[in-house]
């Protein structure tokens, strides 16, 4: 859960990296450090807790001179964020630095090993070890600074993506990785190095994507080479970037999050694009038509997923059972992969992640894959893990999600879950034509409704501060909307730190409805839906108690606008399809709220983008 960056080529090297660093501090933000070889072959470390912006303070007076270097942002797992812990990592001689993602499982173990041949540890991070281990292992064999990571890489039990530079061989950066993403920009006569490829897209479009257990060589003047631990030698696959620089700028807006959210009705459309006819009568997803037999056979569905992505997880069980007639369990990946979950040949595993990084997701996959089950996945970034350990899946193609709470990302996996069940319900003939063209047409248009629901961004701010010092949350949904109402729990939570809860709204008379008083606010997904009159009478109970009720409502509703405190309404629409529609003013909501109260919305604390730990 950190970002990496590196670089060799005739460019000085601190400027690519600290642009770098500063476009992955959403995957880890506790402190930053770069590494540096000079001209006169000094290997230079500066590391800072904090953000990458405290790096540069520090690093204003110091020697940034030289074309290679290595740099990285970090998100504790080991030892507290603190100026050692910070990376790169000398080695003992200080001739090594290196830079390390992911968790050593074996460090401990590797550690005192360490110290019993006299090596003196300055940090508690299990990183420095790997360090340690590759420069003792070329003292002691003799061998070059790829064959000791060779050699140290099959002694390590764990996740890695890591980049080392020595100041021996100031031409040479030598990468690895195994569970935890690592990509090679390849340029004119020059290299570049990332977590993903956010800091590459500005030089290069032509990327190499690492797999498991590979090695990239990085030498000046020379072409890409590419090993396994094993020294066999492989061709690396150059790919096409389709992500463009514009993506990744804020475009205007105060924060990434806020533009990502604005952005929904364009990003929605490219998710749908291609996949729906122009006359709205039929969806395409290659990946159903290329496995039709395996998706009319199938007996249960698994969706495997976490956080946000559970959330539209449960939203697609909903759209499944509904539409296809196919019972489907939603599970958490890091549960489902502990529980020695039953899992039958012909069982389909949907696998949905937004970075297609998830460790615990890609674990899951792994444990699905070794039961005989066929995993399709749904994913945003192109090129990453999940799609590549998958037999197939979906896109979502709402481009680079920058903001850590996750909104479009939400919504686009929604859109393709949709997709999914119109397709196979289709294909399975357990929906009628007229239902069928019906919803296709209703999804064709929930960009415009989304953008008509924008259009009240300035109302929710200003609702927004009534709301601003309140210490708890509950949200309640039913149904489809159930799922909408954790998501939008999660939202408040991520980023304002404001305590919230979502329930299924029937289930408050079961135990949370003793929290109930006029301090506690209650945000109530109502749309007119088979169940809104159940709705009704569960916003009559909090109202009873004197809670406060922000109610989320269709356009031309009287009856709830007559029960609750406050009413935001939303464009009517079909309801399987609601919870996309609905879940834009929660977003609104948490993010004015988390303004409000001053927080680093993109960047909240304690969190990252990219999982890729256990």
């Amino acid at each position: 859960m950190c970002g990496i960056v590196g670089y060799l080529g005739c460019r000085d090297a601190y400027p690519v990296l600290i642009k770098g660093l500063h476009r992955l501090e959403y995957r880890g933000y506790d402190s930053a450090g770069i590494a540096l070889i000079s001209g006169d072959n000094e290997l230079n470390v500066y590391k800072s807790k904090g953000k990458v912006a405290d790096l540069e303070r520090f690093a204003e007076s110091k020697d940034i001179s030289g074309n290679i270097g290595i740099a990285h942002t970090r998100w504790a797992t080991h030892g507290e964020p603190n100026d050692a812990n910070a990376h790169p990592h000398y080695s003992q001689s200080r001739s090594l630095a290196l830079i390390h993602n992911g968790i050593i499982e074996n460090y401990t173990s590797l550690r005192a090993e360490m110290e019993s041949k006299g090596f003196t540890f300055r940090s508690n991070t299990d990183t420095e070890v790997i360090v340690y281990l590759v420069e003792y292992i070329m003292q002691t064999n003799r061998v070059d600074l790829c064959t000791a990571v060779q050699l140290a890489l099959h002694q390590v039990v764990g996740a890695y993506a890591i980049a080392l530079i020595s100041k021996e061989n100031p031409d040479e950066i030598i990468a690895a990785r195994k569970s935890s993403p690592l990509v090679v920009g390849i340029g004119e006569d020059e290299f570049f190095l990332a977590s993903d490829a956010t800091p590459i897209v500005e030089y290069t479009d032509r990327v190499v994507y690492l797999n498991d257990e590979e090695i990239a060589i990085l030498r000046r003047g020379e072409a890409l080479k590419v090993l396994n631990l094993n020294n066999v030698e492989i061709t690396p696959e150059i790919k096409k970037l389709a992500v463009n620089l514009s993506q990744l700028e804020k475009g205007g807006f105060p924060h990434f999050m806020l533009k990502e959210i604005h952005e929904q009705p364009r990003t929605l459309q490219n998710c749908i694009r291609g996949r729906i006819n122009m006359e709205g009568t039929n969806v395409v997803l290659s990946g159903v038509i290329d496995n039709r037999e395996k998706f009319l056979q199938a007996k249960r569905i698994i969706i495997v997923a976490c956080g946000t992505s559970w959330h539209a997880a449960l939203i697609g069980e909903h759209l499944i059972e509904d539409l296809c007639r196919i019972p489907v369990e939603v599970e958490y990946a890091s549960e489902f992969r502990y529980r020695n979950p039953v899992i039958l040949p012909g069982d389909i595993v949907i696998a949905i992640s937004q970075s297609g990084e998830t460790a615990d997701t890609l674990a899951a996959i792994e444990l699905a894959k070794s039961k005989g089950a066929f995993i399709y996945g749904i994913c945003n970034a192109v090129g990453s893990s999940i799609p590549r350990a998958t037999h197939s899946g979906s896109y979502i193609h709402v481009g680079p999600e920058i903001g850590v709470a996750s909104t479009k990302a939400f919504t686009g996996q929604v859109t393709v879950l949709s997709m999914l069940a119109l397709s196979i319900a289709r294909q399975k003939d357990t929906i009628d034509v007229d239902t069928f063209t019906r919803l296709v047409k209703e999804l064709q248009d929930i960009p415009n409704k989304i953008a008509k629901v924008l259009e009240q961004a300035e109302a929710i701010r200003d609702l927004s501060k009534t709301f601003t010092y309140a210490h708890n949350f509950i949200y309640l949904g039913r149904g489809y909307n159930y799922p909408a109402a954790l998501e939008g729990a999660l939202k408040l939570k991520e980023i304002s730190y404001i305590h919230a809860e979502g329930y299924p709204a029937a289930e408050m008379k079961h135990g949370p409805i003793a929290l109930i008083d006029a301090e506690m606010p209650v945000v109530a997904i109502a749309t007119t839906d088979s169940i809104y009159e159940k709705t009704i009478s569960n916003i009559q109970e909090i109202k009873a108690r004197k809670g406060k009720v922000i109610a989320i409502v269709s356009e031309g509703d009287e009856t709830v606008h007559n029960i609750a405190d406050y009413c935001i309404e939303v464009p009517r629409t079909a309801e399987p399809l609601t919870p996309i529609v609905a879940s834009i003013p929660l977003q609104l909501l948490a993010y004015y709220i988390a303004v409000n109260k001053g927080r680093d919305v993109d960047q909240p604390r304690n969190l990252a983008k990219s999982v890729t730990v256990e």
